[in-house]
């Protein structure tokens, strides 16, 4: 399992803004990824701000537990073969694979989380166009999930506070508004519960 600590900045774009921003990325080739969200039926790593998601490409994939710190989230990661993805995702279960996942087990039982309640909730695909600026790692996203589609914008960054003043610089340079993300797990459990009120 490997960890690293997560520090980004982001925010949404219009779809006029992503379009122009594609430009900036038009030598970049785009990756398409498709977050596999995990959770009980009563959102309780959501409650508990925790984040756990099966993450495939065309040919990989992984495993990712995200756990808030009081800057960032540490991710913990464990690669995955695409056929084991696959096996997990189609049993909805953490549970049921041959992959050794007991390093991301044990911190979710380590904050009382019951692995049998947790259950495949659902997916969102983005197509990403990701290049390394002087300011950081920036990845234009389209994010579609449950008959929604969004555009974001994201910096990863080491030192949060300047990465906040360059970001907010690049915006201003490209005439980008600034609008607040949600990360894109909460953004999905938030359509999800409206779909599930109506």
């Amino acid at each position: 399992m490997s960890t690293n600590l997560e520090i980004e900045h982001k925010t949404m774009l219009s779809m006029p803004e992503y379009d122009r921003l594609k430009t900036l990325f038009s030598h970049v080739t785009p990756v398409r990824q498709t977050n596999h969200y995990l959770d009980s039926q009563d959102f309780i790593l959501r409650k508990k701000k925790l984040a756990l998601r099966i993450r495939t490409f065309d040919r990989s994939a992984e495993m990712t537990l995200k756990v808030p710190q009081q800057v960032g989230n540490i991710e913990h990661n464990i690669e995955l073969t695409l056929e084991e993805a696959q096996y997990l995702i189609s049993q909805k279960s953490v549970t049921c694979g041959k992959t050794d996942l007991s390093e991301i087990c044990d911190i979710l039982k380590e904050r009382g989380v019951d692995l049998e309640s947790i259950t495949l909730v659902g997916s969102l695909t983005t197509i990403r166009y990701e290049q390394r600026l002087p300011i950081g790692l920036a990845a234009l996203d389209k994010n579609d999930y449950l008959g929604h589609t969004d555009y974001e914008l994201e910096l990863e960054v080491t030192d949060s506070e300047q990465g906040k003043k360059d970001f907010l610089a690049f915006l201003k340079k490209n005439h980008i508004e600034f609008r607040f993300s949600k990360s894109k797990v909460v953004r999905f459990l938030d359509c999800l519960r409206h779909m599930n009120q109506q």
